[in-house]
């Protein structure tokens, strides 16, 4: 069943998807509207399996909430999202009543680090649950937030999260570069959902399943369908680029600054394709692998 999402002013679900700083989309999954996208956001890290295994991830504003802060620090990873009005958002004192030069104003609520104290085997139980697969990061964060007025548990992750925020907030406001890397890496993702929204267009961009399991494998064949694509925009633009600098044209970070794999203008969505049976197809990078009665050989790579 859809939901009616009052962000995206419309009914149906969400394809949220953990983009790597190379541009590919790591993990996928298919959420309903009415859920906070945050309690997702560290998903995709701790269940990715590929040997890009990244430590920090950024997210906007939906992507981030004092339990998430919190939860995430304790997990090893560094949440750095794109808040958006933070001159509204509350930075916390480490002691009451402490004066601070200069940011005195940013400051109101302190922090009850007796909270933390008490709650501190609890929370790291359930970090190590999360660690070894016993247990989801985002059904933690969902039963937190549902008994969160009577769950003692839930008041000492957020907490903690108030600490890791405020020290993440002050971080960004004093960090010119880290301000450019998290607006880099969240227009980088924006890209992508321009990109992968392009790549399914059959069906005006409409899962026709009501089924679970069957809308989260749409999500995830998009994905593959996506990255495919990357990778042949990715060799494509590694032969031009090898023959420019072989012409004898400079390639500085500057140029190779402007270009993105999510380039669609050449791709044929709808399948009109001639047989060129002249063209000549560079050969392939492989590995030789020769198969006999009882025993297997594997030949070093050629070429």
């Amino acid at each position: 069943m859809g939901h009616y999402n009052i962000r995206y002013g419309g009914y149906g679900g969400i394809g949220y998807y953990h983009v790597s700083d190379k541009y590919v989309a790591l993990f996928s999954h298919f959420i309903p509207c009415g859920v906070h996208e945050a309690i997702y956001i560290l998903d995709g890290l701790l269940a990715n399996t590929s040997d890009i295994q990244p430590e920090i991830v950024h997210g906007d504003t939906q992507a981030q909430s004092y339990p998430v802060f919190g939860l995430s620090y304790l997990l090893g990873i560094q949440l750095m999202p794109r808040i958006r009005n933070i001159k509204d958002l509350t930075f916390f004192r480490a002691e009451a009543g402490r004066p601070y030069k200069n940011i005195q104003a940013l400051f109101g609520d302190s922090i009850d680090w007796g909270l933390i104290e008490t709650h501190l085997h609890d929370m790291l139980r359930v970090t190590v649950s999360i660690k070894l697969g016993k247990i989801t990061a985002s059904t933690i964060l969902r039963r937190l937030g549902t008994y969160s007025r009577k769950n003692k548990l839930y008041f000492a992750f957020r907490e903690l999260g108030k600490v890791i925020r405020t020290l993440f907030l002050l971080r960004y406001i004093d960090d010119v570069d880290m301000r450019r890397t998290i607006q880099a890496a969240t227009n980088k993702s924006e890209e992508f959902n321009g990109f992968v929204k392009w790549v399914f267009f059959g069906g005006e961009g409409i899962i026709a399943e009501n089924v679970l399991h069957e809308q989260r494998k749409v999500v995830k064949y998009n994905q593959l369908v996506a990255n495919m694509i990357i990778l042949h925009n990715v060799d494509q633009m590694t032969r031009t680029l090898a023959s420019l600098q072989e012409e004898g044209m400079e390639l500085n970070p500057e140029v190779l600054g402007g270009l993105s794999p999510y380039r669609t203008s050449h791709i044929n969505r709808f399948g009109d394709y001639t047989l060129d049976l002249e063209r000549k197809v560079a050969p392939l990078q492989f590995t030789e692998i020769v198969l006999e009665p009882h025993w297997t050989q594997i030949a070093e790579p050629r070429g």
